[in-house]
């Protein structure tokens, strides 16, 4: 049986009340990525192109 995954709020999300986050749960395989309001929606990625994504999303602040 599959493990369930535990979600993290991102912590740059609003930190207000209701669905208005990014949320994060790492499985074995893969990273996945997730909109609160939306949770039945999921990216999959692996930490090597989430990494560089962030240092992007960073870069263009």
């Amino acid at each position: 049986m599959p493990q369930a995954l535990l979600w993290q709020k991102s912590t740059y999300s609003g930190g207000g009340e209701g669905d208005t986050c990014v949320e994060l749960a790492a499985s074995p395989r893969c990273i996945r990525l997730r909109e609160s309001d939306s949770p039945s929606t999921h990216l999959r990625t692996t930490p090597t192109p989430l990494a560089g994504l962030l240092l992007h999303l960073k870069a263009s602040r």
